[in-house]
């Protein structure tokens, strides 16, 4: 059989995620594009509890504050123009009072505390090694809410200080669950703001760290999943990204997933997502007549298969699609 493209090897160290794992994922962009994967098929898993985040000093660092469970204070806020926010949390976090916005980043705080204390696998995505540093405090951001780059000061982290950094973190995230695999990835992309050197600058630094973490804790531990080489390799093509030419298109997207699917997804887990899947594409079902017999049996067949599949996999939240096949019941009844 041809090949028509460069298949990159995913090393196969024997981890398989089911149904019945927890997960959490944490970092770029890159992260929701595959956790929303994960939820759309109904995985238990936990995507950005701090919103998106690119810089791997800010992704240990909401770790941390994820391991401690300390809620934020209004001391830890800034108020800009009427809007209060987090530099440690995306803007979709931030509201027009104090006390809203502690309420939303506390209450997703204490969730993922708990979804990370009982997590089977961590994915972390590293977006770029540039950072920046407010002078104020001297603290990394991992948002800098469109205030003046005159407050910050940007630079690129070192592979070394990035390693450093995730010795003690990994150290502690054992510690606090010892059933915990890390997987690493470097998000494929692009960071265009640093230009094409300095993007590329960047993506080596975040390489080369992760490379020496994964082979310095041992695969029993550390995994990485090769989805920057996937792109570059298997979609080195423009009409995989999006209109903007940085994002990456809803087929490589679908692309990447399949590689996950394959290589870290137990086969038990392939089979209930392809049940899952059929549900979800039958909610997005128009009829072209919804008063004719046959659009009542196909709702009544749809609604019997979420039935047995809640009862048969208790741990699967089939809620919101129970609920749309009942009212349509009703409607057309």
């Amino acid at each position: 059989m041809n090949k028509y493209f460069t298949e990159v090897n995913i090393e196969d160290n024997g981890w398989r995620i089911s149904y019945q794992d927890k997960l959490l994922l944490m970092g770029s962009c890159f992260s929701e594009n595959i956790g929303e994967k994960f939820r759309e098929l109904k995985f238990q898993a936990d995507v950005n509890p701090f919103g998106v985040i690119y810089n791997p000093v800010s992704v240990a660092k909401s770790l941390r504050r994820l391991v401690a469970n300390k809620p934020y204070q209004e001391e830890d806020l800034f108020e800009n123009q009427g809007i209060w926010g987090s530099f440690d949390y995306h803007s979709r976090f931030s509201a027009t009072s104090a006390e809203k916005a502690l309420e939303a980043m506390n209450s997703r705080l204490d969730r993922s505390f708990t979804v990370l204390k009982n997590a089977a696998y961590l994915f972390i995505s590293f977006g770029t090694a540039w950072a920046y540093e407010l002078k104020e405090t001297g603290e990394i951001v991992s948002n800098c809410h469109k205030f003046p780059e005159s407050l910050f000061k940007r630079f690129r982290l070192s592979p070394g200080e990035i390693v450093d950094v995730y010795r003690d973190l990994l150290s502690s995230l054992w510690n606090f669950n010892p059933k915990l695999k890390v997987i690493f990835t470097v998000s494929p992309i692009r960071h265009w703001k640093e230009g094409a050197n300095g993007n590329q600058l960047s993506k080596s630094v975040l390489l080369l760290a992760t490379d020496r973490l994964v082979t310095g804790f041992g695969s029993d531990r550390c995994a990485y999943f090769p989805s920057y080489e996937i792109v570059m390799d298997e979609l080195r093509d423009y009409r995989f990204y999006a209109p903007d030419l940085i994002h990456l298109s809803p087929v490589a997207v679908d692309h990447i997933w399949d590689r996950i699917s394959r290589s870290m997804i137990d086969g038990e887990s392939l089979k209930l997502a392809k049940r899952i899947n059929k549900i979800i594409k039958a909610r997005m079902h128009r009829p072209f007549r919804p008063d004719a017999g046959a659009y009542k049996i196909f709702l009544l067949n749809s609604l019997n298969e979420i039935i047995d599949l809640t009862i048969s996999f208790p741990y699967l939240n089939l809620d919101q699609e129970k609920l749309y096949f009942e009212q349509e019941l009703h409607e057309y009844q």
